[in-house]
């Protein structure tokens, strides 16, 4: 599989501890000020939880995230658990 995402493997995007503990992402956000993006867990997210890591070790956790690549900027994606599908709607 390739990469399909706009940034490259070692950009940093947002995370939260829970993620690379194994938790299931839930909420994807592509901003549009500097296309970055966010793999939460779909909770609140309490700073204190917050890192900063390369996309390629969220990527390397959660492999099904390919599905959402394609997400453009400005747009969030939402599911409610592992293989579900992923409801995109444009950023307010």
């Amino acid at each position: 599989m390739g990469w399909e995402f706009d940034q490259s493997p070692d950009t940093a995007c947002l995370t939260c501890k829970s993620i690379l503990a194994g938790a299931e992402v839930l909420l994807v956000s592509h901003y549009e000020e500097d296309h970055s993006w966010a793999f939460l867990d779909g909770k609140p997210l309490d700073m204190d939880q917050a890192l900063l890591v390369s996309m390629s070790s969220v990527l390397t956790a959660h492999p099904d995230l390919h599905e959402i690549a394609d997400l453009p900027p400005g747009w969030t994606a939402e599911r409610r658990g592992r293989g579900l599908p992923w409801l995109k709607a444009q950023d307010d």
